[in-house]
């Protein structure tokens, strides 16, 4: 399980993961957007996420908690990317500029809109520096609970932390460590 502020690069490291791992990559973000940037109702976000972990092995990414209670106890290991805020709005700068630009395409069709990310409520550039400090103390909260005592928590908290333990991961991959990473 791969989880951090908007911007943090979460898919992008779960996405790594899953093909170094084998394994399918779970984009929550993918269940939960519906055209038009439309949520899904939350029974039905719930049955995807569900059908998505039948299998025995996954990485996900996300932060969604009306899902927790169906990832958490199932996961080994929680890669938690606490990254500063300037770092990961940098990050989410390049890629709404990349995404809008390139007019690329998202979950359910759905592209990101310049006046949508920059000139609205709901901007992601908004959203981020409202979020961030609220998520680094639930997120600390959560995984201190006896329930998730279970997981392997690896907290990263720069650009070269990341990259660093992802080159670790590969090597022990690499040498056939099965509980890599």
């Amino acid at each position: 399980m791969v989880i951090g502020s908007t911007g943090s690069g979460k898919s992008t490291l779960a996405a790594a993961l899953a093909k170094d791992l084998g394994c399918p990559h779970v984009e929550l973000d993918a269940f939960h957007w519906e055209p038009d940037w439309v949520m899904a109702p939350t029974d039905l976000f719930r049955a995807r996420v569900a059908a998505a972990l039948a299998g025995e092995r996954w990485v996900v990414d996300g932060n969604y908690s009306k899902a927790r209670d169906l990832i958490w106890p199932r996961a080994e290991m929680v890669i938690w990317l606490d990254l500063p805020l300037p770092v990961t709005l940098a990050r989410l700068w390049r890629r709404t500029w990349r995404r809008t630009l390139g007019h690329e395409a998202l979950w359910n069709g759905n592209r990101e809109r310049l006046a949508t990310q920059f000139l609205s409520r709901d901007s992601l550039f908004v959203w981020a520096p409202q979020t961030h400090r609220r998520h680094r103390r639930e997120w600390a909260a959560a995984l201190g609970r006896p329930e998730h005592a279970h997981l392997r928590v690896v907290r990263l908290t720069s650009p070269r932390e990341v990259a660093a333990w992802q080159s670790a991961s590969r090597a022990d991959e690499a040498k056939g460590n099965t509980h890599a990473p």
